[in-house]
C-alpha cells in the first residue's frame, strides 16, 4: 500500500478488559478506592517523614522520594484508566498516547534507579557503617535522587522518538489497559523489528543493570549479616533491609516478564495481568509494606496522631 492511499490514525481505541463490560462500575469503585488509598498512603508516608526530624536519614529519605514518585506514577495510567471504565468511547489521542507512554516508562525507569540507590544507602549502612554518615551524607543523598529522576526521564526519550515516526494507518485498537510501546508497535503498518530490539537493548539495560546491582549489594550485605555474632544484631540490620527487597522483588519481577523480551507482544491476558500487577499493585502495597513492617514510621505516625489530639483537648 502506498504511503499516499495510507490513512493517517490520529487517535486510539484502548480496549481494556473487553469481557468485563457488565461488572465495569463494580472495577471503577474498586480501582478508585485503590487509587485513592495508594495516593493518600504515599501522600502520608511523604509527609511523615520530611516532618518528622527523627527521620531525617538517608534511609527515610529514598523512602520518602520513592512514595513521592509513587503518587505520579499511579496517575499516568489510572485516571484514564478510570475514565475508560465508566466511558463508551475509550478514546486517546495519538499525542496524548506518546506522551502517557513516555511518562509512564521515566517514572518506570526513575523507579529502577532509585530502588538502586535505596540498596547502595543500605549497603552502605551494614557493609561501611563507621565511614557511612560521610559518604551517605544530605548532599550524596539529594545528588543520588536527582540523578535518578534525571536518568530515568532521559532514558525512554530514544523509544518515543522512533514511534512518533511509525506510520499507523490500519487497526488503532490497543489490546491493553493503558498506552504502552509493545502494543502501539504491534499496531504500526511497517516493520517494526528497530523499534522492537531499541525497546528491549533499552528496558534490557535499565531493568538487568539495576536489578544486579541490587543483588550484588544484598549478597554483600547478607555476608556482612552473617558475621554479626548476636542473633538480635542480625535481625535488626535485616529487619532495614526487608522491606525495600520485598518491594524489589514485586517490582522487578513483574517488569522482567513484561519487557525484557524479543517479542511485541506474548498473550493479551498475560500483559493486562502483568500490567496490572506493576502498575496498581505495586504502588499500593508499598505504603502498607512501610508503614506496617516499619516500626519508627508507625511510631512517627502515632506521634503526629496524639500530637494532634493534644492540640485539640484544651489542658485541664
Amino acid at each position: 500500500m502506498q504511503a499516499s492511499n495510507q490513512t493517517k490514525v490520529t487517535e486510539f481505541i484502548i480496549v481494556g478488559f473487553p469481557n468485563t463490560q457488565k461488572i465495569n462500575k463494580l472495577l471503577f469503585f474498586l480501582l478508585l478506592l485503590i487509587y485513592l488509598f495508594t495516593v493518600a498512603g504515599n501522600l502520608l508516608i511523604f509527609t511523615i517523614i520530611r516532618t518528622d526530624s527523627r527521620l531525617h536519614t538517608p534511609m527515610y529519605f529514598f523512602v520518602s522520594v520513592l512514595s513521592f514518585l509513587e503518587v505520579w506514577y499511579t496517575a499516568t495510567t489510572i485516571p484514564k484508566m478510570l475514565s475508560n471504565l465508566l466511558s463508551e468511547r475509550k478514546r486517546i489521542s495519538f499525542a496524548g498516547c506518546l506522551l502517557q507512554t513516555y511518562f509512564f516508562h521515566s517514572l518506570g525507569a526513575t523507579e529502577c534507579y532509585l530502588l538502586t540507590a535505596m540498596a547502595y544507602d543500605r549497603y552502605l549502612a551494614i557493609c561501611d557503617p563507621l565511614r557511612y554518615p560521610t559518604l551517605m551524607n544530605t548532599k550524596v543523598c539529594v545528588r543520588l535522587a536527582v540523578g535518578c529522576w534525571i536518568c530515568g526521564f532521559v532514558c525512554p526519550v530514544s523509544e518515543v522518538i522512533l514511534v512518533s515516526k511509525l506510520p499507523f494507518c490500519g487497526p488503532n485498537r490497543i489490546e491493553h489497559i493503558f498506552c504502552n510501546f509493545p502494543p502501539l508497535l504491534s499496531l504500526a503498518c511497517t516493520d517494526t523489528s528497530i523499534n522492537v530490539l531499541v525497546d528491549f537493548a533499552v528496558n534490557a539495560f535499565i531493568i538487568l543493570v539495576t536489578f544486579l546491582f541490587i543483588m550484588i549489594s544484598y549478597i554483600k550485605i547478607i555476608q556482612s549479616i552473617l558475621m554479626i555474632r548476636t542473633a538480635e544484631g542480625r535481625k535488626k540490620a535485616f529487619s532495614t533491609c526487608a522491606s525495600h527487597l520485598i518491594v524489589v522483588f514485586l517490582f522487578f519481577g513483574s517488569i522482567i516478564f513484561m519487557y525484557v523480551r524479543l517479542k511485541t507482544s506474548y498473550s493479551l491476558d498475560y500483559d493486562r495481568a502483568f500490567a496490572v500487577i506493576y502498575a496498581v499493585l505495586t504502588p499500593l502495597v508499598n505504603p502498607i509494606i512501610y508503614s506496617l513492617r516499619n516500626k519508627e514510621i508507625l511510631k512517627a505516625i502515632r506521634r503526629r496522631i496524639w500530637l494532634k489530639d493534644s492540640v485539640r483537648s484544651p489542658a485541664h
